[in-house]
């Protein structure tokens, strides 16, 4: 397990130093929002993360409690990665940051339209995502 270097007691601080760099959050969103689970998924984002890199950040992750590893039992997949309750509370954090970025940034026609069902029914996107999120793996 990687250990959590803690900068101070700043509740903004302390969240920064496990999903502070721009990889750990990319990786909690391809399990909230893409559905990816497992290493080669995550290699294959469109963000092109390194091999070192992943591997550091989802033993960050696990080792702050926000995901975990499970052995895959079927497949070539060695490992699964699953959000724990910790990682699945993250998620109105994950949908505040998109509108944000709808309302100030130039993102993709997916995104927008993502952003428009968020401003209409937020709630509701958030507790269906969640509900998703803690199914039992199969």
């Amino acid at each position: 397990m990687k250990k959590i270097a803690k900068r101070s007691n700043c509740p903004i601080s302390s969240l920064l130093d496990i999903v502070g760099d721009k990889w750990s959050l990319l990786i909690i969103r391809d399990i909230m929002l893409a559905g990816k689970k497992n290493y080669n998924e995550f290699l294959r984002s469109d963000e092109k993360i390194a091999t070192n890199i992943l591997a550091d950040r989802l033993s960050l992750l696990e080792s702050a409690a926000i995901l975990r590893k499970a052995e895959n039992t079927t497949g070539k997949v060695r490992y699964n990665y699953r959000l724990t309750q910790r990682g699945i509370d993250l998620l109105p954090v994950l949908i505040e940051m998109i509108l944000w970025s709808d309302k100030y940034l130039l993102i993709s026609p997916q995104a927008k339209q993502f952003a428009r069902q968020l401003r209409k029914r937020k709630e509701y996107v958030i507790t269906e995502i969640a509900k998703g999120l803690k199914k039992p793996a199969v």
